[in-house]
């Protein structure tokens, strides 16, 4: 795809993925369209994510602190964790183990913490925040003296919130290739995403594969490429993603370690099927596009299909995965189609997914 002499070269990393710079993104967004339409066009080799590289320093310090309080948490005794419980929101606010549907199963693979880091108490009207209190609902932070976790909230808000910034701001760089295909060309995808109340971050602890009961007598080859979360579509606008990190169960403080297996990590289908590992540096954030965009603008851009793989070794099986996701949505009255809202398109994932 030629790219215009006004406009910055698309540039991708080893993956084949979009990757451009946080201070092109700041100063001029609207150079960016080629990297866009690459990173979330229709075209086969399309993965439907980018990375944003060169960010302020602070990530790295706020992904890694919050990281390691994922596990933390959920390493805390089942009594303390389950005071953190909210099944009045469908478990979409606090923690969550064993009630996601995945791959037809009740999923104890990975445990979450869910919570809105830029609006703790919403201001939508009595009537929305009853039909849906899995958006609407209040913040649950663990306790001030809860032993290890004590910075839980700051933390959490600290890297939700950096994330919701940039993804504000590639949202800037996005709307002119979105607008050309919005249904409804009033809409703007910066003011969907930084005026909503439905902002939802999950911090994901995934147990480590003998704590979790996976099989480990199975050969890597064999291994079902979606053993750690299974194919599934964000039903975001966009959702932000931080690079995963692994830790080693010890007797004292967890151990970094390097992915336990090199095909261990985030696989992503092309537009063409494709199966394609994508990594994420460790001081970069990634992107990828959702189903509530795929419906706003009629199919013409497609959520991003991807998983979660493990593979089992001996190494491995003392070996945690934490990570974090930013869904970045509209408000539940808001128009997807003629025919749909946010909230209605929502409501039906979550009958899919949820027991």
């Amino acid at each position: 795809m030629p790219v215009p002499d006004n406009q910055l070269p698309v540039t991708l990393t080893n993956d084949g993925a979009v990757s451009i710079s946080y201070n092109d993104l700041k100063s001029s967004p609207h150079l960016l369209t080629p990297s866009i339409e690459k990173a979330f066009g229709s075209q086969p080799d399309s993965l439907g994510i980018v990375i944003v590289k060169d960010l302020p320093e602070e990530y790295v310090r706020y992904r890694e602190r919050l990281l390691k309080l994922a596990y933390k948490f959920a390493t805390l005794d089942a009594d303390a964790r389950e005071k953190y419980v909210d099944e009045s929101s469908k478990y979409s606010f606090g923690w969550s183990h064993g009630k996601e549907i995945m791959n037809g199963k009740p999923d104890t693979l990975k445990g979450s913490y869910y919570a809105n880091p830029v609006v703790d108490k919403p201001t939508v009207k009595a009537e929305e925040q009853q039909k849906f209190p899995e958006y609407y609902g209040e913040n649950i932070w663990p306790a001030k003296d809860e032993a290890g976790v004590q910075d839980f909230e700051e933390a959490f808000k600290d890297l939700g919130r950096f994330i919701f910034k940039v993804g504000c701001e590639l949202a800037v760089a996005c709307q002119p290739f979105a607008l050309a295909r919005f249904s409804d060309s009033n809409l703007s995808l910066p003011d969907l995403i930084a005026t909503s109340q439905t902002t939802k971050a999950r911090l994901l602890h995934y147990f480590p594969p003998a704590q979790a009961g996976a099989d480990a007598e199975l050969d890597s080859e064999d291994q079902p490429v979606d053993s750690w979360c299974g194919f599934h579509l964000d039903h975001s606008l966009l959702t932000g993603l931080c690079s995963a990190l692994f830790l080693k169960n010890t007797e004292g403080e967890p151990i970094a370690v390097p992915p336990p297996s090199p095909k261990a990590g985030l696989y992503i289908r092309t537009r063409g099927g494709e199966l394609t590992k994508v990594s994420i540096p460790v001081d970069c954030l990634a992107f990828q596009t959702g189903e509530a965009l795929e419906i706003a603008t009629g199919g013409k851009l497609l959520a991003t299909p991807h998983c979660v793989r493990v593979v089992p070794s001996a190494d491995a099986l003392n070996v945690s995965r934490e990570t974090f996701a930013l869904f970045m949505q509209p408000n539940t009255d808001q128009q997807l189609s003629p025919s749909m809202t946010f909230g209605q398109f929502s409501r039906k994932v979550f009958d899919e997914h949820y027991q």
